[in-house]
């Protein structure tokens, strides 16, 4: 072969690889692009389908559907199990024992955001979310010695300034409900702080050394279920839930099972886009995906409003996504 045909050669190479180079580009960014779009939509629809189950169906039993959901949740991940799509870590004593601490809290922060949800519109649950993010920041000072620097701390007087001007101009208050919220953020931030510490533990339980998402929701779902049945009874829910006829009702009961698996598809589709994003990008996402819940929100369930209002809502949820980006540097 003489020199102007390797030449030629090596020219037909270096155009082909860099024409795999850029499929591998737009692969890469289109299965990114739909994780993140499916991450969202199951997000966003999740807590609407909760909120008209609650609130347009009037149904008080928030524990219970929280039970139902769980349960879906588990007889779904069991099934891919047994097909071998997904993969388990057995579920042994010493592993429940070293969870069930995380569960408890875990609980607590169901139950609450399903009673939350019940009597505050969507757009002001979201934008009192925000304060988990300071009880969070003040827990891992204190627990794991990580300072903050100041846009970290600023964005985060912004949500709770427009937190209280939120409760301030909201014209369905209700005290019981923005108690549960506030409860609700307590018990999230907890768990985000408790879950750093037992991860590493129940590591040292399983028999392969390591702890996967998968394996973390079936642990959550099937250990809330028995736990989520005492609620139920000691909140009153189980002799209304014997007496209601909404479960009789087969559209409702269709609409509480696609709640179930929309709660399920969460765990999926986060750590899909996860895994095909990062960290920072599905914290950023996270928090502009509060933007189109919120009006969704709104607009589906006709909630009244004023200027003022609705204000404070979009410099509450400004607020999440400088807290985001700020937390990137």
């Amino acid at each position: 072969m003489d020199t102007h045909t390797k030449n030629e050669a090596d020219l037909e190479n270096g155009l082909l690889d860099n024409r795999k180079q850029v499929v591998v580009r737009k692969k890469v960014g289109n299965l990114a692009f739909v994780s993140g779009l499916s991450y969202c939509l199951a997000s966003c629809t999740m807590i609407l389908v909760n909120k008209y189950v609650l609130s347009s169906y009037n149904f008080n039993a928030g524990i219970s559907l929280m039970v139902y959901q769980n349960f879906i949740a588990v007889i779904v991940v069991s099934f891919l199990s047994f097909l071998g799509v997904v993969t388990l870590e057995p579920l042994t004593w010493k592993l429940i024992k070293v969870w069930l601490p995380v569960n408890f809290i875990f609980v607590g922060m169901l139950f609450t955001s399903m009673y939350s949800l019940k009597y505050m519109n969507v757009a002001m649950v979201t934008v009192l979310k925000n304060a988990t993010n300071v009880i969070t920041a003040l827990g891992e000072m204190y627990l794991f010695k990580k300072h903050h620097d100041s846009s970290v701390w600023a964005s985060l007087v912004l949500m709770i300034v427009s937190a209280i001007a939120g409760g301030f101009t909201d014209l369905q208050f209700t005290a019981i409900g923005y108690a549960w919220q506030v409860v609700n953020c307590f018990l999230t931030a907890s768990y985000s702080l408790t879950l750093r510490r037992i991860m590493d533990t129940a590591k040292q339980v399983t028999k392969s050394g390591e702890l996967n998402e998968i394996t973390m929701v079936i642990l959550n779902n099937s250990l809330s279920i028995p736990l989520g049945i005492v609620l139920m009874f000691l909140f009153g829910e189980a002799e209304y839930v014997s007496q209601t006829p909404l479960l009789r009702s087969p559209t409702f009961l269709m609409v509480m099972t696609v709640s179930g698996l929309l709660g399920l598809a969460i765990s999926f589709t986060s750590m899909w886009f996860l895994h095909q994003t990062g960290a920072t990008t599905y914290s950023l996402i996270g928090s502009l995906n509060k933007i189109p819940l919120s009006v969704a929100g709104i607009v589906l369930f006709d909630v009244p409003t004023t200027v003022d209002n609705l204000l404070s809502i979009f410099f509450g949820l400004i607020a999440g996504v400088l807290f985001a980006r700020a937390k990137m540097r």
